[in-house]
């Protein structure tokens, strides 16, 4: 039952995600399918690899699959455009510059404003693989 709930939730946020997109999503014709387990991935920072599902990442709006290496971790940073995430497996570690930890684990939604200052990492043991949207391009701004 748990499972089903995690799976329908995950539905639900990919619905509103292809409606919220823009006309890049909805400009879309036919039907849409990628296999994150069998997608091809760039590496967009060091331990981190995309592969876009719709959209252009470097201009915006866009929906892609992205990995993160167990272990791996983000020093604090900003986007400039905020970032819906549903994890998929393993677990995303959100980081804020104030406040606690949160780990964002297989079934569950985060979603972190543009300019919000936080680091990331993923799960030590499986990483992460989470599918994030965004209605600007993706952008990673270190904080000095």
């Amino acid at each position: 039952m748990k499972r089903s709930l995690r799976v329908t939730g995950l539905l639900a946020v990919f619905a509103l995600g292809a409606w919220w997109g823009g006309s890049v999503a909805r400009s879309q014709t036919g039907v849409v399918h990628v296999d994150s387990a069998k997608a091809a991935y760039k590496e967009v920072a060091p331990g981190a690899s995309t592969t876009v599902v719709w959209g252009d990442i470097d201009k915006g709006p866009f929906g892609a699959f992205t990995k993160f290496v167990p272990g791996m971790s983000n020093a604090l940073h900003t986007h400039t455009n905020g970032s819906r995430l549903v994890v998929i497996k393993g677990a995303y570690v959100y980081k804020p510059e104030k406040g606690p930890e949160k780990r964002v684990g297989a079934g569950e939604y985060i979603f972190i404003p543009g300019g919000d200052r936080h680091a990331t990492g993923a799960d030590p043991k499986e990483g992460a693989l989470f599918y994030q949207e965004s209605d600007g391009k993706f952008d990673l701004n270190f904080v000095k």
